[in-house]
């Protein structure tokens, strides 16, 4: 007979109901947990309402468009010259529809597993008790626990000479206000918030300027992705300023004026400042259940979700770990997987497989070629360019590429990228070997399809194979 663990009596309480906290609460519930999450806007958090859901979203139907604006390299004709315009406000609507439907979708889920869902503001009393602040108005109410999971997220770092007025000047979540497609957007901030929304406006048939700091765009990515992009930005249209510091950003009688550090300025009619995130910390009451934070607000956490107070667990934006939505998904699994005595793997994010939805897609898992570089590993790099792949062809892709890298000596598969259309879903054989330590040959012996983009991830693992 197999003995069943019961954990009908413990008490958990989640503060933020975005990935990390709704899929904790899932799994704790549905091992019988007595599970209440608290959650200020809406069930999933800014990844489902203002962040991932809407902006991936937006991101498709610029997608389609550019698709459109480059079928009549393969033969397709439109009647009577027809051209291709996007209504912004129906394409707002619909993100934002979705938005609210994943929102939905989610707590009806977790209502049904008997989760206590309660919309409204917390603050840690100590690390048993959460005083609650419905948005409903009612009266404050107080949850205590056995333990807490805190995953209160992140918001957009903002500039204090370029305020965002969600009229003229934006952060990313007010871009949704939108009802017309700008005619000059400036897009202050390379990283992957700037570089997605930059190619998704340019896809929509805005004029977009990029404002980057920094040497190129995306510089924590790969260098070759990089480059690939910029180079696809410029193609269509883009301005590029590197090594360009925005100081401030102004409303002006019809747009906004950009004021680069170096004296330049710049006049658009609209401004989105991408400039990082700030976690969701301050004034929570983290002190007084004993959580450590580190000197940039985020929550210290170890490798297996636990703070530095006793029962207290941390997921998400709100750890500074990974800002993905995957990754704090995978936190409050984690955490629940420990704190119920379930068999537990500490998170490695050498196994994240991420991905900047820009078009074309940048997709990585794994070592990266920086990494060799640096001497942190040995590895053998194979970069295979998809102009010669057969699908690519077919498909008119121009620009991508599939790199994989293996352990020198060995043979196995430590990491990859994919440069090139739905890479998001093309990264997916490779973390899989690079989770389960495939070798190359296990890669290069596997039938694909052909044609297909993935028929170029088996040859670049056969190149590799010359290497031991």
């Amino acid at each position: 007979m197999t003995n069943q663990l019961d954990f009908s009596s413990l008490r958990l309480a989640i503060l933020g109901g975005g990935p990390g906290g709704y899929e904790a609460a899932m799994v704790a519930s549905s091992l019988g947990a007595d599970v209440t999450i608290i959650e200020r806007k809406g069930l999933g958090g800014s990844a489902v309402l203002t962040d991932v859901v809407p902006s991936k979203t937006l991101i498709a139907t610029a997608d389609t468009m550019t698709r459109f604006l480059d079928a009549h390299d393969l033969g397709v004709e439109f009647a009577d010259d027809t051209a291709v315009s996007a209504n912004l406000h129906r394409v707002n609507q619909r993100l934002l529809k979705l938005a609210l439907e994943q929102s939905s979708d989610i707590r009806q889920t977790l209502e049904r597993l008997g989760v206590r869902v309660i919309i409204g503001t917390g603050r840690l009393l100590d690390n048993h008790r959460i005083e609650v602040v419905p948005a409903d108005g009612g009266e404050t109410t107080v949850v205590e626990a056995d333990a807490l999971l805190l995953a209160m997220g992140s918001h957009p770092r903002e500039l204090p000479d370029a305020m965002p007025d969600g009229e003229r000047i934006f952060n990313w979540t007010q871009l949704y206000n939108l009802t017309e497609i700008p005619q000059h957007l400036i897009v202050v901030g390379s990283g992957v918030t700037g570089a997605e929304f930059a190619s998704a406006y340019n896809g929509l048939g805005s004029k977009v300027t990029l404002v980057s700091s920094r040497d190129r765009v995306l510089p924590g990515e790969d260098t070759d992705a990089a480059e690939v992009l910029e180079g696809v930005f410029r193609d269509r249209g883009m301005t590029v300023l590197s090594e360009a510091r925005a100081s401030a950003v102004e409303r002006t009688d019809d747009g906004v004026l950009v004021r680069l550090a170096d004296g330049r300025t710049i006049e658009g009619t609209h401004c989105l400042v991408a400039v990082g995130a700030i976690p969701n910390t301050e004034g929570i009451g983290l002190e007084n259940a004993g959580v450590a934070v580190s000197k940039s607000g985020h929550i210290t956490v170890d490798g297996v979700s636990r703070t530095t107070a006793p029962n207290v667990y941390a997921a998400g934006d709100c750890t500074g770990v990974l800002a993905l939505a995957s990754v704090a998904a995978m936190q409050g699994r984690i955490a629940m997987a420990h704190l119920l005595g379930d068999t537990v793997t500490p998170l490695k994010l050498k196994q994240v497989a991420s991905n900047i939805f820009t078009s074309p897609e940048i997709a990585t898992v794994g070592v990266s070629e920086a990494d060799v570089e640096s001497g942190r590993y040995q590895g053998d790099i194979v970069k295979l360019s998809l102009h010669t792949n057969a699908r690519a062809k077919m498909m008119g892709v121009k620009d991508g590429f599939v790199k994989v890298i293996s352990r020198k000596g060995s043979g196995t598969v430590i990491g990859g990228v994919v440069v090139g259309p739905r890479a998001s879903e093309l990264i997916f054989p490779l973390a899989l070997a690079v989770t389960k330590k495939l070798h190359v040959d296990d890669v290069a012996n596997t039938f694909t399809v052909y044609p297909s983009l993935t028929g170029s991830i088996s040859e670049a693992a056969r190149r590799l194979h010359v290497h031991l």
